[in-house]
C-alpha cells in the first residue's frame, strides 16, 4: 500500500510563504506523477499543480500561477510545493496524491493514492 506524508502547513500572514513536502513510500519517484490538490470548506477539491517524475513537466492552476512552484528532489525523494504571495483564498486543507499514467495532471479522478492533508491558513 502506497503511503504519502505531507508536511510543511501552517499559519501564514497574507502576502506569506510556505514550503509543503509529499514523502512517499516504497517506491522512488520514478515514473510517476505527483500532485497537489487542496479543499476549502464547503467547496469542491481543486488541483493545484503537478509535476510528471520522469519528465519534469509541470503544471498549474490558474489561480496559483506565478506564485506557486512545484519541484523534486530526486535524491530526497520528496516533492515540494513553495507558495509564495499567499492570499486568503488559498486557506485549505492541502494533499498530495500520485498515481502512474496520469493524463490529466490536476482531475483528482486521475489519482488512486492520497496523503491524510495539511492544513494551510492565509490571515492577518
Amino acid at each position: 500500500q502506497v503511503q504519502l506524508v505531507e508536511s510543511g502547513g501552517g499559519l501564514v500572514q497574507p502576502g506569506g510563504s510556505l514550503r509543503l513536502s509529499c514523502v512517499p513510500s516504497e517506491f522512488t519517484l520514478d515514473y510517476y506523477a505527483i500532485a497537489w490538490f487542496r479543499q476549502a470548506p464547503g467547496k469542491e477539491r481543486e488541483g493545484v499543480s503537478a509535476i510528471s517524475i520522469s519528465s519534469g513537466r509541470t503544471y498549474y492552476a490558474d489561480s496559483v500561477k506565478g506564485r506557486f512552484t512545484i519541484s523534486r528532489d530526486n535524491a530526497k525523494n520528496t516533492v515540494y510545493l513553495q507558495m509564495n504571495s499567499l492570499k486568503p483564498e488559498d486557506t485549505a486543507v492541502y494533499y498530495c496524491a500520485t498515481d502512474s499514467l496520469v493524463s490529466d495532471y490536476l482531475n483528482s479522478d486521475e489519482y488512486d493514492y492520497w496523503g491524510q492533508g495539511t492544513q494551510v491558513t492565509v490571515s492577518s
